[in-house]
């Protein structure tokens, strides 16, 4: 599944060439992962995968919007099918404004206190995760783990170690190139 998933990353979400990411930095390469996220092989296969990483004992999966609406949703279906049944929550850059104004979308599926996963697509330096760890504690939740399709290896993991979390990633970049190159030789 991972080397099938690094060829549809490469194909449909990595692209080389100079743009400036979110976080201001400049860098040499652009990952899109809702490219290959909202590809349906591309789901099935990172909501797999991420069910696989998750430990025992949470209560359901989230992430910031709309990086990690696709992979969230993913999780939620595989895990239903695989007879682990976890549901998802949204945290919004903004509240909505009207309504319950609330950050969080999907909190009817929670219980204060649960333990939960925050999922995400692409880390650079880890500061829009930090603003989600803050938004979902505040609403009551605990973040027992940060996962992510990607990690850039640009800080992101020792940002978050400093608040006390753990990185886990699906591929750094150099994983990701090396699962696909050796994906490309044997086939």
């Amino acid at each position: 599944m991972k080397v099938r998933l690094a060829q549809l990353l490469l194909e449909k979400s990595y692209i080389e060439g100079e743009v400036v990411l979110t976080s201001g930095k400049k860098s040499d390469y652009y990952f899109d992962c809702k490219q290959t996220a909202l590809h349906p092989e591309g789901a099935y296969l990172l909501g797999n995968l991420f069910l696989d990483m998750l430990p025992e004992n949470i209560s359901g999966v989230g992430g910031m919007t709309l990086g990690a609406d696709p992979l969230v949703t993913a999780v939620s279906v595989v895990s239903q099918v695989r007879g682990r049944p976890l549901p998802g929550f949204i945290v919004r850059k903004s509240p909505k404004g009207h309504g319950t104004n609330q950050y969080l979308e999907g909190m009817a599926n929670f219980a204060p206190g649960d333990r939960v996963v925050l999922l995400e697509d692409v880390v650079t330096t880890g500061g829009t995760l930090l603003k989600v760890i803050d938004r979902v504690t505040d609403a009551g939740l605990v973040v027992a783990g940060v996962h992510c399709v990607l990690d850039r290896e640009e800080g992101g993991a020792d940002t978050l170690a400093a608040r006390g979390f753990v990185l886990r990633a699906i591929f750094t970049r150099r994983d990701l190139l090396a699962a696909g190159s050796a994906s490309h030789e044997a086939g």
